[in-house]
């Protein structure tokens, strides 16, 4: 199934010095997405990480995302939601 992770930064988090988090965080990404689990990832106009995951589960695409340590680490988190397929083309038949 695909999900919908969108970035959502916590307040007060302090981004000075969080370079070696960030290098870090882009060689996770790099991992989950050559295994198959992050299938897009973009940022957008606030430069918040959007992404695509195939998982399993909600769970599994949860358990994906926590495995970023920027999230680890309590400095963002994501909203998830499951994308299903289109159906509206079916009123056309």
């Amino acid at each position: 199934m695909k999900y919908l992770a969108t970035e959502i930064e916590i307040e007060g988090v302090d981004w000075s010095n969080s370079d070696a988090i960030l290098k870090e965080e882009a060689k996770v990404a790099l991992s989950l997405f050559e295994r198959g689990l992050i299938r897009e990832m973009h940022f957008d106009e606030d430069h918040c990480a959007v992404m695509i995951l195939e998982c399993q589960s909600k769970t599994e695409a949860e358990e994906t995302l926590q495995q970023l340590p920027l999230v680890k680490a309590g400095m963002i988190k994501f909203e998830i939601k499951e994308l299903k397929p289109y159906t509206g083309f079916s009123r056309l038949l």
